[in-house]
C-alpha cells in the first residue's frame, strides 16, 4: 500500500549505504551462512542475501536469545562484620540498531511483544530500550513461499505495520517508502532520489504477490473451534504425530516471547540472564512436585495453537499472536503444518 512519496536507491548503492550506517550503529542484515540465510552483524563488503526471507526472524534485535538483565556482587559490610552488601548494576542497552531486509511479517510480530512487554500494566525497561532504539527497514515480499499465510491473519506481502521504511524490489533497485518519523529521518539523510512517478510499479509488485498467495482462509470462527476441540485429545494427538519436541517452531517464530530467568554465579558475583524458552519443551510446565499439567506433545501443541489463536486474541483486543510467516512449517523436521491444524479444527467444528 503506497501512501506517501516514494524514493529510489539503485541496488549497487545499498552496500555503501549500509556501510555508512554501520559507522554509527549496529546494522543487521540477511546474509548466507552455512547454506542458509540468517540475520548477522553487517560488515562492509559482505554479500547480502535479499532474494529470500531469512530462516531466523528479526526478533533477536529487540528480544535477544540471551540477555544479561543485571549483574550482582556481594561485598563485606565494614560497618557490620559478618553481613554482606548486595551491589546491583542493571544492563539496559540503549545502543542504536538498524535491521535491514526482513520481510513485513517478521516485524509485525513486535505488535505481539508490545502488548506483553510495553503495556499499561507492564513496562519492561530492557525491551522498551531496545524497541525505541531499533529501526526496521523491511522488504516487501515479491515472491511468497508456498508455506506463507500472512493473509490468513490480516497481513499482506506489503504490510507496513511495524516497519519504519518499506522497500519494494524494482527492476534496477528498490523503491523506498517512509512509514514512520524514524523512517523519514533515515531516508532524509541518505542520497535517495525522489520517485513518486514509480508508484504504479510498486503497486504492481504488491498486487502480484497477493495473487500468488491466493484467497485467505476465513479464521473468524477459529477461537470457537479451538474451544470445542480443547478436550478432544485424540484430535491433538493426530495433529502432533510428526512432532519431535525440538522447539524449533517457537525459536523461529516472530511472535513467541516465552523466557526463563536464571542467576549464574561465580563466587561472590554473578549475572541474571533472560533466555528464550519454549512451551513445546516438557520442562516448560514441569512443576516442583514432579507433576506436569502438559505431560505430552499433544498437550503442549494444543497450548501453543490455542495461545496464538484463542487466548492471546481474547486478552489483547483480538490481536492474533501469529504473523503467518510460515517458518514453523518450513523448518519443522516433522513436517507439522500450522495451517493444516487450524483447517482441521475448523472442519471438526463445522461437522
Amino acid at each position: 500500500m503506497v501512501t506517501a512519496t516514494l524514493r529510489f536507491i539503485p541496488e549497487a548503492d545499498v552496500p555503501g549505504w549500509l556501510a555508512e550506517l554501520a559507522k554509527t550503529q549496529a546494522v543487521y542484515a540477511p546474509v548466507r551462512q552455512e547454506g542458509q540465510v540468517s540475520f548477522a552483524r553487517y560488515r562492509p563488503g559482505q554479500a547480502l542475501a535479499l532474494d529470500q526471507d531469512a530462516v531466523t526472524p528479526p526478533k533477536e534485535a529487540v528480544f535477544p536469545q540471551t540477555k544479561a538483565l543485571m549483574r550482582f556482587a556481594f561485598r563485606h559490610d565494614p560497618e557490620n562484620p559478618g553481613n554482606r552488601r548486595l551491589a546491583i548494576q542493571e544492563d539496559v542497552d540503549e545502543s542504536p540498531v538498524l535491521v535491514f531486509g526482513t520481510r513485513p511479517c517478521g516485524v509485525k510480530g513486535f505488535a505481539t511483544f508490545d502488548g506483553v512487554f510495553d503495556s499499561p500494566q507492564v513496562k519492561d525497561p530492557y525491551y522498551q530500550a531496545r524497541r525505541e532504539n531499533t529501526v526496521f527497514v523491511t522488504m516487501a515480499c515479491a515472491h511468497p513461499k508456498r508455506s506463507c499465510f500472512c493473509h490468513y491473519v490480516g497481513g499482506s506481502p506489503d504490510d507496513p505495520q511495524g516497519s519504519d521504511v518499506l522497500l519494494t524490489p524494482a527492476q534496477d533497485g528498490y523503491l523506498a517508502l517512509a512509514v514512520t518519523e524514524k523512517g523519514e529521518a533515515l531516508l532524509a539523510k541518505a542520497s535517495f532520489a525522489l520517485a513518486p512517478e514509480r508508484e504504479m510499479e510498486a503497486l504492481a509488485v504488491h498486487q502480484k504477490a497477493r495473487e500468488i498467495l491466493g484467497e485467505p482462509l476465513d479464521i473468524a470462527r477459529l477461537p470457537e473451534a479451538l474451544k470445542q476441540a480443547f478436550a478432544n485429545l485424540t484430535f491433538w494427538e493426530d495433529m502432533t504425530a510428526g512432532c519431535v519436541g525440538c522447539g524449533a517452531c517457537t525459536y523461529l517464530c516472530p511472535t513467541c516471547y516465552c523466557f526463563n530467568l536464571t542467576d549464574e554465579s561465580d563466587g561472590q558475583s554473578g549475572v541474571r540472564l533472560r533466555t528464550w524458552d519454549s512451551c513445546m519443551f516438557a520442562q516448560y510446565s514441569l512443576e516442583a512436585s514432579g507433576h506436569n499439567p502438559r505431560p505430552t506433545k499433544a498437550h503442549r501443541l494444543r497450548n501453543r495453537i490455542n495461545h496464538k489463536f484463542w487466548y492471546h486474541p481474547k486478552n489483547h483486543g483480538g490481536l492474533i499472536a501469529c504473523c503467518g510467516c510460515g517458518r514453523c512449517t518450513r523448518h519443522c523436521p516433522g513436517s507439522v503444518d500450522l495451517r493444516h491444524i487450524i483447517q482441521e479444527a475448523l472442519k471438526l467444528h463445522e461437522g
